[in-house]
């Protein structure tokens, strides 16, 4: 599912995506932003001391799209941005896969940096989206729901 809002570009997708082709598409036809910054995450195998075999990701229908799009929205108001795509993955997902892809275009390098990292620090907490990972511990196989990190939360506020 795709929405354009203004420049912006969101898709919640069980295919993959092509870093090349999305850094292209940002490209295109763009000749007044000279910075293109862009983040890929990736299914990592350990997550607290765990073995990962899987992540599967799921999301609210509808809910999750207008979060993104106020994300955007937040960042757009902040910073001098272009361009914005985001494009985050659901389903069952193994360990190198491509999750989330968040890509910013500006005229000068600070503002595409800060918006980047502002939209994925958002997005970990504020989006919809609940990840469930299967784990390996003592070759006991499990699954468990994953919450947001403290971490991720701190780096959230650090932006108020």
């Amino acid at each position: 599912m795709k929405k354009h809002n203004n420049l912006a570009e969101i898709s919640i997708q069980t295919d993959d995506f092509s870093l090349a082709d999305e850094v292209a598409l940002l490209e295109q036809d763009n000749l007044t932003d000279g910075a293109v910054v862009t983040f890929t995450g990736r299914v990592r195998n350990h997550n607290n001391g765990n073995a990962v075999t899987a992540l599967t990701l799921e999301h609210y229908p509808g809910m999750t799209e207008k979060s993104l799009a106020n994300i955007i929205k937040q960042a757009k108001e902040r910073w001098h941005i272009g361009r914005v795509k985001v494009i985050h993955r659901i389903g069952e997902l193994s360990i190198g896969d491509q999750i989330v892809f968040v890509g910013v275009t500006s005229k000068h390098r600070q503002d595409a940096f800060a918006a980047n990292e502002f939209i994925m620090d958002y997005l970990k907490v504020s989006a919809p989206f609940w990840k469930k990972e299967k784990i390996t511990n003592a070759g006991k196989i499990s699954e468990n729901w994953l919450a947001a990190k403290d971490s991720d939360n701190d780096k959230a506020k650090r932006w108020s």
